[in-house]
């Protein structure tokens, strides 16, 4: 081989968010110029360049570079010993490349960051908080967490007491206050406290000094200030409303009551109840007389029964009586739901939401769209008579559409749902899906088509 390279012996440890250098020397040792490019392999690679990127050596001359190294103050840089690779290219003879091979210690390093959610709460039973924990290191990191108060009326209490938050990621504890005495009514206390995020590091890292989170609990009084004015202002009311029957309305009820008492309508209401009472007992006899046979034949034959003072009623023939979606009854609700998913890029995904069943027709009425996830994309909506809606899913997560006027679907028609995925949405504090999720909800009326003779 006409060109060599070697590495510095060293041992080099680098701070994340640091740097560092490593010399490397190049010897020509053919008979003509030769020009030499550096390539860094390896997962050293995204953070380390070589300056210059190039050396051109006469014949017998010696070069040297400096590799440096600027790993970032991530949590996605590891700690610990970090193989580098280091390719010595040749440009006139690629087959005679040098490769050069050494590790690389990366430091650990603590970065965390608290808050305290929300920082003022008010109740009048306890307060209820979050105390955020974020680990921008990149090393787990056990914390401790405490609370205090600045007085004595109010208890705090954690849960959990202690936890252990991997690189990048966020954990959360629970802080609640509850006052020592409850405060029926009167002007709110304020309870200052503070929590403390202690965090711990380990052998060879310098201490993190803890994390102090002032927080307020307002106590609220049980019964509110309203309470004893309306109180009183109802028993005013309750007073004023007595006062004013016994003054005004009761002589005046009294006085009609002792008008409407003549002897004409004394006498009219005494013929009235004999009247009723006759009624009353030619009703019982024919019942009778019915129930022992004697109009038993009749009341098959007319299809009626025997009312009250011996009479006849019929079932009503103008189809009133029929069954919710028969022909000549009312419309009967109905509804359906469908689940569609999609891939990106796997085209349009098509599924039935609802076929209408033969010999009946559906009036739809109600249209509800879900897009849970966030997804991006175009959903259709269609029936045997073309397209009911075509809507952007970037727009909504949840849509519903209502019309006063139905959209009629015929016997064995479809409506049908179409999905075209773009790209796949994630929800809040979820892991990310794979496919599109999308559901639709129909409801209207389906009722028997009507037919001739």
């Amino acid at each position: 081989m006409s060109v060599s390279a070697s590495l510095d012996e060293s041992s080099v440890v680098v701070e994340p968010g640091g740097e560092a250098e490593l010399p490397v020397q190049v010897l020509n040792s053919g008979t003509t110029v030769e020009e030499c490019r550096f390539e860094v392999v390896g997962p050293c690679a995204d953070w380390t360049t070589v300056e210059p990127e190039t050396l051109s050596l006469y014949p017998g001359a010696t070069g040297a570079a400096t590799v440096k190294l600027r790993p970032p103050r991530s949590p996605r840089t590891a700690p610990g010993e970090i193989p580098l690779g280091l390719r010595v290219v040749p440009t006139s003879e690629h087959s005679e490349t040098t490769v050069l091979e050494r590790g690389v210690t990366v430091r650990p390093f603590t970065e965390v960051t608290s808050e305290l959610v929300p920082r003022g709460s008010n109740s009048a039973w306890r307060g209820r908080h979050k105390v955020a924990v974020d680990n921008r290191g990149n090393t787990p990191l056990p914390v401790a967490l405490s609370a205090r108060g600045a007085t004595e009326r109010a208890k705090m209490a954690l849960e959990p007491a202690e936890l252990t938050v991997p690189p990048g990621e966020a954990k959360f504890a629970t802080l609640r206050v509850r006052p020592t005495q409850r405060l029926w009514r009167g002007t709110p206390i304020t309870h200052p406290f503070q929590a403390v995020v202690t965090p711990r590091t380990g052998e060879g890292q310098d201490p993190y000094e803890p994390v102090v989170l002032d927080g307020t609990y307002e106590q609220q009084a049980i019964l509110p200030r309203w309470l004893p004015r309306a109180l009183a202002a109802a028993v005013l009311v309750a007073a004023l409303l007595v006062g004013l029957w016994y003054a005004l309305l009761r002589p005046t009820v009294r006085s009609a009551a002792r008008e409407a008492i003549t002897p004409q309508a004394v006498e009219s209401a005494v013929k009235q109840g004999d009247k009723e009472s006759g009624g009353a007992q030619d009703g019982q006899q024919g019942g009778r007389q019915g129930a022992s046979g004697g109009g038993g034949q009749d009341g098959g034959q007319d299809g009626g029964s025997t009312g009250p003072g011996g009479g006849k009623s019929r079932a009503p023939s103008d189809g009133s009586n029929a069954e919710p979606g028969e022909p000549g009854g009312p419309a009967a609700p109905t509804s359906a739901r469908v689940q569609v998913r999609d891939a990106v890029g796997g085209g349009a995904a098509e599924r039935t939401a609802y076929t209408v069943p033969d010999g009946k027709s559906f009036e739809l009425t109600d249209i509800v769209v879900q897009n849970p996830q966030g997804d991006a994309g175009t959903l259709m909506i269609s029936s045997d008579d073309g397209q009911l809606l075509n809507l952007a899913l970037e727009n909504f997560r949840d849509s519903d559409y209502h019309f006063v006027t139905p959209i009629q679907v015929a016997a064995k028609g479809k409506v049908t749902i179409s999905v075209s995925c773009r790209e796949v949405g994630r929800p809040v504090k979820a892991p990310a899906p794979s496919q599109c999720s999308e559901s639709l909800f129909l409801g209207g009326k389906i009722s028997a088509t009507k037919t001739n003779g």
